[in-house]
């Protein structure tokens, strides 16, 4: 049974599981939980430790793209990218401030603004009740410009919280295999997205996370075809690490329909992730094959903050199975992660 999609805290203190929607309320900074000494955090600690990730992106034939706004309590970074698979050229920004200097984000994934502005970068992300919208404005000086919009009505998101560590927790609410509309101008050319055909997807998570943490993500949006030719808009968001106890996050959507998936298994080598990679998860009904074509890194190694970040960009093949169905994923552009974390 599905939690009443309203908000995050109740009485306090987080409520875990399925939500039957977004939530209209996802601030849960005055959580009460206490550790396991019976303390509950201080003032600071929740400055401190509170964490907030605002991601969204697009993938097409020819370009893959995305902006991620990320509060860690102490310090906030944006990054940006765009790959180019014909020619395997990544442009991409990031930029880190103090606090939160430059950066105001929505509290909900369902109404709302978040934004961001650090010399010739200018980020906005919106949420759009009615209609069910979201939409992301990216600027970079004069050597990129990006309006996207992905309309949402109809489409049921994946919207889950779940314990991290003894009494910390994460709500992630995820949506992929939306189409786009909008425009992408990069280096002076213009490019329609409906014409490119790309699609979308978002991930707006929050909560007190473990300090040290890691996770492997792969994500994709595209069209896949039934055993009749049939073709059918397919996203998919499997992980391992950051979000598994209790509930998975894991699942697929599949024109619009999110359907819940075991665990996810990755394999790959670490000291070479430009290899393919094998994708799957243990009900079997995902099996597939990662072709790197790109990647997008960052290494951190300071007081309160190191990372090792890894977004691969490349195309899946092979096959998912709902139902007894199988469906064809043939050459669709996605990325894959592979993040070490402590914060």
């Amino acid at each position: 049974m599905k939690l009443p999609a309203r908000q995050l805290l109740l009485d306090g203190l987080p409520q875990f599981g399925f939500f039957a929607d977004s939530l209209t309320d996802a601030d849960g900074r005055d959580d009460c939980s206490c550790d396991a000494f019976g303390q509950p955090r201080s003032a600071l600690a929740k400055a401190m430790q509170y964490k907030q990730f605002q991601y969204f992106g697009g993938m097409s034939e020819r370009f893959i793209f995305g902006c991620a706004l990320v509060d860690l309590g102490y310090c906030n970074t944006v990054f940006a990218y765009l790959f180019d698979t014909a020619s395997g050229e990544l442009f991409s920004r990031s930029v880190k401030r103090p606090g939160h200097l430059g950066m105001s984000l929505s509290s909900s994934p369902l109404s709302g603004v978040s934004r961001f502005q650090a010399g010739d970068l200018t980020v906005e992300q919106t949420y759009d009740a009615e209609p069910r919208c979201k939409s992301l404005i990216l600027h970079i000086g004069d050597e990129l410009s990006l309006t996207a919009r992905m309309p949402e009505t109809g489409f049921e998101p994946m919207s889950l919280c779940t314990r991290a560590g003894y009494h910390g927790w994460v709500y992630a609410n995820k949506t992929a295999g939306l189409a786009l509309d909008g425009e992408l101008v990069w280096r002076g050319q213009r490019h329609d997205l409906a014409e490119l055909g790309a699609m979308g997807h978002h991930d707006f998570s929050c909560g007190f996370m473990r300090r040290e943490t890691w996770w492997n993500w792969a994500c994709l949006s595209g069209i896949a075809h039934d055993s009749q030719g049939q073709s059918h808009a397919l996203g998919l968001n499997i992980s391992t690490g950051v979000n598994e106890t209790t509930y998975s996050e894991n699942c697929l959507w599949l024109d619009g329909q999110c359907i819940s998936l075991a665990s996810a298994h990755f394999v790959f080598d670490a000291q070479d992730v430009l290899k393919p990679w094998q994708v799957s998860t243990l009900d079997g009904r995902v099996q597939l094959e990662f072709t790197p074509l790109g990647l997008h890194k960052e290494k951190l190694q300071l007081p309160l903050l190191k990372s090792h970040f890894r977004q691969i960009f490349g195309r899946f093949e092979g096959r998912v199975e709902i139902d007894g169905a199988c469906y064809t994923v043939q050459g669709l552009t996605g990325f894959v992660e592979d993040q070490f974390v402590r914060w």
